[in-house]
């Protein structure tokens, strides 16, 4: 796969999974949205090999959706704290969930709770000038101007 391309073409959706379009950086933005931060805590809840999370960190810190602070200098440690790109994919995250929730649901699922209420959050990708659900509205896909087809 050509990220190069990706990152640069007119699909808006081919230039986010440019930056996180694997599930490994999805679970770990997963992840940091609740709260981790360290190394070894991404690596214990994934279980995944710590060469290929140093370089999902490496790639989600250049892609400007997490961001790396050293909280230690003796030994040198660094977390991974969400910025704002970060923050704004969660929603993303939890559209997907329901996703998958609704078509792979069989068996014990963990969810999404207000805690303000208490209550489970269903999450709705919504169209913001009408408030209608995407699913719910007839579209069609608008090329930029001056496009022309490869």
């Amino acid at each position: 796969m050509d990220i190069d391309k990706l990152s640069s073409g007119t699909c808006a959706i081919s230039r986010g999974l440019a930056l996180v379009g694997d599930a490994w950086s999805a679970l770990i933005l997963r992840d940091a949205s609740r709260g981790m931060t360290q190394f070894d805590q991404f690596r214990t809840s994934l279980g995944i090999a710590p060469n290929i999370l140093s370089r999902r960190l490496k790639s989600l810190t250049e892609a400007g959706v997490l961001e790396k602070r050293r909280y230690s200098e003796r030994p040198p440690r660094d977390e991974y704290v969400l910025t704002q790109a970060g923050r704004d994919f969660i929603p993303v995250l939890a559209a997907m969930g329901e996703w998958g929730r609704r078509y792979n649901g069989d068996g014990k699922l963990s969810h999404l709770v207000n805690e303000e209420t208490g209550c489970p959050v269903r999450a709705v990708v919504v169209d913001e000038s009408t408030g209608r659900p995407l699913s719910d509205l007839s579209m069609r896909l608008e090329m930029p101007d001056g496009w022309q087809p490869a």
